[in-house]
């Protein structure tokens, strides 16, 4: 599996950002209108005779202050810390998860389309922090990180237990600061690394696949068919998309690839903007919230690519925002979905500030499909699945790309849209 991660990651996702601060789940920015006070027993979802005394917590801690044996072992902070990270640890949610004070200070929402930190894109497996590839051009290629890079540690702190998202808020910071990852490659040998952070520029929408120009199984330039794609959804990813879909569709052009391997997510007002790009009717997403109250995003009339033969591209690394437009195509009979199961992070985050100056990202809405299916946990299950064999591995040959060419070119399995939920409000 880490093979195929590395090659993935080295010729699929070279153009992809470190990612927003949540690489798999959409941002919202927004307020309780309660500053940061806390839920109270009722409010989170406890009756009158189970309440829980935290109280306990702080006897606890004066216990251990007063009477360990190893009194240098102690430390506040990180008790403080760990309890926090214990207690959210219980809920199973990786998009529910406590930000110290120092990192909170960092902007985590880099909508502009750009931020600031080294360049690389992270991911988790096996429990581990991966580098998924490197930047072009940025600190983090010229440091010498590789994909498939493990980073066991962060200015000494180790990452064990860490989620991809406080891996992320721990390594980016100001141009000009510096970080210290400790890497364990994939030959095995470990070394630390020290880079200096810079302002990253990312160009969400490309238009070039990984290793140049877009090729056929034969080696032979492909000038019929189009390719387009987007790394995560960004403030900027619209206006950078529409101009490319407006030449593709008055370009003759015998379909389109719609290449979302690698994709993050992002923001949710660029996913549901792209969406429409692509569709004339029918339902993008619903939202769900705690109390079962929904939101249901449906397309307008009109778009600049809604009569392109279409095939999209996904795999295990398509998440959240690349499942929910993959879902919107694939469910309103809009494109062809090809290549491997998607990651299944499906749930809309918000930061709470809290009194001791950090903030808790806490999960406060559930995503849809258009068919009403969970994509959290459960992920997008492609029309035709191909995986990458060690062959193609290899060979760097990208079969995934190579099948989705040969199905434009045939036309005979793109479906003409037609409405999913109608009626639906």
């Amino acid at each position: 599996m880490l093979k195929v991660a590395r090659w993935t990651v080295l010729t699929l996702l070279a153009a992809a950002v470190i990612a927003l601060a949540f690489s798999v789940g959409f941002v919202v920015n927004e307020t309780n209108g309660r500053g940061s006070q806390p839920a109270g027993p009722a409010e989170a979802g406890l009756s009158s005779n189970e309440k829980v005394d935290f109280k306990t917590l702080n006897q606890i801690l004066d216990i251990l202050t007063k009477e360990y044996v190893d009194p240098g072992r102690l430390d506040d902070r990180a008790l403080y810390e760990a309890a926090i990270n214990g207690l959210l640890k219980s809920l199973s949610d990786t998009g529910t998860f406590y930000v110290d004070p120092d990192t909170y200070r960092i902007n985590v929402l880099p909508s502009s389309g750009t931020f600031e930190g080294i360049g690389a894109t992270v991911s988790q497996r096996g429990g581990e922090i991966v580098i998924v590839a490197p930047m072009k051009g940025t600190p983090a290629e010229a440091a010498g990180i590789r994909s498939g890079d493990v980073i066991l540690a962060v200015d000494g702190e180790s990452t064990q237990g860490w989620t991809v998202d406080q891996a992320v808020l721990k390594i980016r910071g100001p141009t000009g600061t510096s970080v210290t990852l400790t890497i364990r490659h994939p030959d095995q040998t470990t070394e630390d690394i020290t880079i200096v952070r810079d302002e990253i520029r990312v160009e969400s929408v490309s238009t070039t696949p990984p290793g140049g120009a877009l090729k056929d199984k034969d080696g032979n330039a492909v000038t019929d068919i189009a390719y387009v794609r987007i790394s995560e959804f960004t403030g900027r990813t619209e206006e950078e998309l529409s101009p490319v879909l407006r030449d593709v569709s008055e370009g003759g052009y015998k379909g389109l690839v719609l290449d979302l391997r690698g994709n993050p997510g992002g923001l949710l007002d660029a996913t549901v903007g792209v969406a429409d790009m692509f569709l004339d009717h029918g339902i993008i997403l619903v939202e769900v919230s705690r109390s079962g109250d929904e939101r249901v995003f449906n397309a307008s009339r009109g778009g600049e690519a809604v009569d392109v033969p279409l095939v999209v591209l996904v795999d295990q690394f398509s998440a959240s925002g690349a499942e929910v437009l993959s879902a919107a195509i694939q469910e309103n009979g809009r494109g062809i979905l090809l290549g491997q199961k998607t990651f299944g992070k499906g749930t809309v985050n918000t930061a709470r500030p809290l009194s001791d100056g950090g903030a808790l990202f806490v999960s406060i809405a559930r995503w849809l499909t258009p068919d009403r299916v969970q994509i959290d946990g459960v992920g997008i299950h492609p029309d035709i699945e191909v995986a990458l064999s060690d062959e193609d591995i290899d060979q760097r040959r990208d079969t995934q790309l190579l099948q989705a060419i040969d199905l434009l070119r045939s036309q005979a399995v793109i479906p003409k849209p037609t409405p999913v939920g109608a009626g639906v409000p």
